[in-house]
């Protein structure tokens, strides 16, 4: 969970971005930090494999204001899309503030994204946390395209809670910063509530 610096009265919160394969986590994190002033922002680490798959992280803190004194500084993260990295993702999750589930809205990636959301509360429950107790929203990604699943069916198979959702298209920006900021209110109410 959040991580306060009473010294540097710094509080950190990480955001983790989680879905199936190529839904559009990176191109996510790459629109927000090309279209963030640099003052706000860090560096942005990427680490691919040669199909320019994430293989491990991005990590993009982002300073968005202060709460009762405190600057308070998001570091987001996604997971590697692929199965066989379940190790990572898992490690990825460890302290996590808040979740992003980026789902593939073409028709072809629907099992792909129903199996995500059942990895990820398997994961979360490993490190001791419920999917539900968590600020939690859901972008459908790719919207642009033409084979798409409607947004009716996404929400039945993937957001029976409902929870802020979005439509989005990371490539063109569309949602993007609509999901950060989602996110990041749901955070900062959470943090609100535990800071005396």
């Amino acid at each position: 969970m959040s991580f306060i610096n009473y010294s540097s009265r710094e509080i950190n919160c990480k955001i983790v971005y989680y879905g199936p394969g190529l839904c559009g986590k990176t191109s996510n994190l790459q629109f927000i930090y090309n279209k963030t002033n640099p003052q706000t922002r860090g560096k942005m680490i990427s680490l691919a494999t040669e199909t320019e798959r994430t293989l491990f992280f991005d990590f993009l803190p982002l300073a968005l204001g202060e709460i009762r004194g405190f600057k308070v500084r998001f570091h987001l993260y996604t997971v590697p899309g692929q199965v066989f990295y379940d190790a990572s993702r898992k490690l990825i999750l460890k302290g996590v503030d808040g979740v992003v589930f980026v789902a593939d809205s073409q028709v072809e990636r629907m099992e792909a994204n129903i199996e995500s959301v059942e990895n990820l509360k398997e994961n979360l429950l490993e490190h001791g946390y419920n999917l539900d107790d968590l600020p939690y929203v859901i972008q459908y990604n790719k919207r642009d395209l033409e084979n798409i699943v409607s947004l009716d069916e996404m929400r039945e198979a993937l957001n029976e809670r409902g929870i802020p959702d979005f439509e989005g298209c990371a490539t063109s920006g569309k949602g993007v910063f609509e999901t950060l900021k989602s996110i990041a209110k749901e955070i900062l109410m959470v943090l609100k509530s535990g800071i005396k």
